[in-house]
């Protein structure tokens, strides 16, 4: 059986876009992986405040490794290895009450 293949990594040169946009453009590069591909992303300084928002934001569902920690380059890889958590199949949007069962 042959499985569907894992595209290469991506790299992202982040010394080449303006400070402002570097984090949403490297969470919808990340957001479009597929498990088992990776975001390279190439800095003059250590990402590493990045890195506590990946753990905010994709707990569970990346891999970080610095591949080289400068000091004038800062390369890092950001493996997908697992989708986002979807909710349970019938309770989107459910709370409490949201069902009926509680409040009538």
């Amino acid at each position: 059986m042959t499985g569907t293949p894992i595209p290469p990594t991506f790299e992202l040169d982040l010394r080449t876009i303006p400070p402002r946009e570097r984090h949403p453009l490297i969470f919808g590069r990340f957001d479009a992986l597929i498990t088992g591909q990776a975001l390279q992303l190439v800095n003059d300084h250590n990402p590493q405040p990045l890195r506590y928002q990946f753990d905010d934001r994709a707990s569970g569902q990346f891999e970080w490794a610095a591949l080289e920690a400068g000091p004038d380059v800062w390369r890092i890889q950001i493996t997908r290895i697992a989708d986002a958590t979807a909710p349970a199949a019938g309770t989107e949007g459910d709370t409490c009450c949201s069902g009926g069962a509680c409040c009538g």
